[in-house]
């Protein structure tokens, strides 16, 4: 399957604009991420004892939390965590996805049997206790977090869908045609199975990073994610957000609405994605002007019916 990164932003805009909404959401965050040096106003450990539970105002745009600290300031900081963490685990978890899934699809046989009885033991698992248990081992931080989220998320039910993908692609004819010239199996999965699985990667990579910012947000609530003075929005809602709910409620309400909108984000590209790029699904029969074109031959077409039917009549 070819992907064609224009023709799919094409369709992305013109067919799904929820699709495009959540796009716009992943550029923003990954822009606040990057440059949020320039975008917060405050330190996101300046502390202000003078300005402390201050409401949201001309000088603190979302307030201030016990400390004097800008909110605004500490949740810019905090998108540059979420989309590391995001960004780590997805692209960690798919490979590890991928690499199995393709070895299981591809070989078969006891491989595929050793391999899938395997996911099935890791899915079983309550993943909340396995990721408290291992964090309690490791301790937390940044990179421990990733690594656990990541290897977790990449011995789940992705590894099923990668290996449904590389068993479709090993039935064609083309695949036949390099076992009979002696292409060997690393080839062939790197040259022909790789490309054709691609739509289903890029989908689960997209929709992997709103479920490992959640992740990580649930483990930084518990006190288990980046350890303090970081900011992060989970530590953000546990700590003084919590405590401090009923007398300053904007501490608790930025950080939860910012989960929110990039969770939602996530979602809607993935699924936007998934339409645009499986071909079995109403948005994956072509491009945007040929379903158009297809369109109209079909309405030109009905006028002509009618006028034969009524000749016929006409002559009898």
């Amino acid at each position: 399957m070819n992907i064609n990164a224009n023709d799919i932003v094409t369709r992305l805009v013109k067919e799904k604009p929820l699709g495009t909404v959540g796009a716009v959401i992943l550029l923003v965050l990954l822009l606040t991420g990057i440059f949020a040096d320039v975008i917060a106003p405050y330190g996101y450990n300046d502390v202000n004892f003078a300005v402390r539970l201050k409401a949201p105002g001309s000088e603190h745009i979302m307030g201030t939390d016990n400390l004097g600290r800008d909110i605004f300031s500490r949740i810019v900081y905090g998108v540059r965590f979420s989309m590391i963490v995001g960004f780590g685990v997805s692209l960690l978890g798919t490979v590890i996805s991928v690499l199995l899934g393709s070895i299981s699809g591809y070989f078969g046989g006891f491989i595929d049997t050793l391999i899938q009885r395997f996911v099935d033991a890791m899915m079983c698992l309550p993943s909340l206790v396995v990721l408290l248990t291992v964090i309690a081992i490791t301790g937390p931080g940044l990179v421990p977090l990733t690594l656990v989220l990541g290897i977790q998320s990449g011995l789940g039910g992705q590894v099923r869908v990668i290996r449904s993908a590389v068993i479709t692609v090993k039935r064609n004819l083309y695949m036949e045609a390099a076992e009979t010239i002696g292409v060997k199996p690393l080839r062939k999965i790197w040259r022909h199975v790789l490309p054709n699985i691609m739509a289903p990667v890029i989908v689960m990579f997209t929709v992997s990073m709103g479920t490992a910012i959640i992740a990580e947000a649930t483990l930084s609530f518990l006190g288990l994610g980046v350890p303090p003075p970081e900011p992060s929005w989970g530590s953000m809602l546990s700590l003084s957000g919590r405590s401090y709910m009923l007398v300053a409620p904007w501490m608790a309400f930025w950080p939860g609405l910012c989960l929110c909108v990039a969770a939602y984000g996530m979602n809607i590209l993935g699924d936007a994605l998934r339409d645009l790029l499986d071909p079995r699904l109403r948005g994956g029969l072509g491009s945007f002007e040929q379903r158009k074109s297809a369109v109209k031959k079909l309405l030109s077409l009905i006028p002509v019916k009618r006028d034969v039917q009524w000749s016929t009549k006409a002559k009898r």
